[in-house]
């Protein structure tokens, strides 16, 4: 097996334990992480590495985590508050919670109203699961409603055939919307913090030429100057001085902003 096979074959498995976790209430046995990951033959050293990325996603082995241990002081806060919010959501029999889905699959307005309220408190419950990733707990119950109320309304006008027709099928696909819309804004969030990290390198980098080369010219250095002195391109330049806002001190960049 070719060495990019083997990776390719063990970010598969990774994302197949987190199938798996996410179908049992983020929580896998120690025998099914195994037992996925067999075929790769890997060794105790690698196994402890994979138990250590599943508990930074914070998915237990065995049992299932304690979210709300990865809750800041500010997250317990808004936690209780919210629940005080919650308690004020009507309480429904299994048998009226049905009958609420049949009719927001009929397309009652109403109805699809109430069955976004009823599921309001899974949401938050789903939240905690992603705690402590990198966002805060309210923007992800934020990002969890959305995708709620998103597919509530498409019960009745599900031109795709993506939502099931039974009203018993529709928990769990509105769950898995839930948890895919969080799973994207954490995504997003580590994207745009690499890129605000990169710019801000940059910057840096620029920066701390531009002083050094201030520094023995007695005078503030232009792109050019550093360009030639630096090896670094006139673009990478240029751009950095964008990125900073024109606030690199050493630098003349007056023509820069026309």
């Amino acid at each position: 097996m070719s060495t990019e096979n083997r990776e390719l074959i063990f970010a598969k498995t990774l994302e197949e334990v987190r199938k798996k976790a996410r179908e049992q209430g983020n929580c896998v046995s120690k025998e099914q992480v195994e037992a996925l990951f067999e075929p790769l033959a890997l060794s105790g050293e690698q196994m402890d590495m994979v138990y250590a990325y599943l508990h930074q996603r914070r998915i237990g082995i065995g049992e299932p985590v304690d979210p709300e241990e990865y809750l800041a002081q500010e997250e317990k806060d808004y936690l209780e508050n919210y629940l005080e919010e919650l308690k004020n959501l009507p309480e429904v029999t299994d048998g009226e919670r049905e009958a609420v889905t049949l009719s927001a699959m009929a397309g009652d307005a109403d109805a699809r109203s109430l069955l976004t309220q009823l599921y309001l408190p899974e949401v938050l419950e789903i939240a905690k699961l992603y705690a402590g990733q990198g966002v805060y707990l309210e923007d992800l119950i934020g990002e969890g409603n959305m995708a709620l109320a998103l597919g509530t309304g498409m019960l009745c006008r599900d031109e795709a055939g993506i939502f099931p027709k039974k009203p018993a099928e529709v928990q769990g696909v509105l769950v898995r919307g839930i948890m895919e819309a969080m799973e994207e804004f954490i995504r997003e969030n580590a994207d745009h913090d690499k890129k605000e990290k990169s710019v801000a390198e940059r910057v840096n980098r620029v920066a701390d030429k531009a002083r050094e080369m201030a520094g023995e010219l007695q005078r503030k250095v232009t792109p050019e100057e550093l360009a030639r002195e630096t090896g670094m391109s006139l673009k990478y330049i240029r751009d950095a001085i964008r990125m900073s806002g024109y606030r690199i001190e050493d630098m003349e960049y007056a023509e820069e902003r026309v």
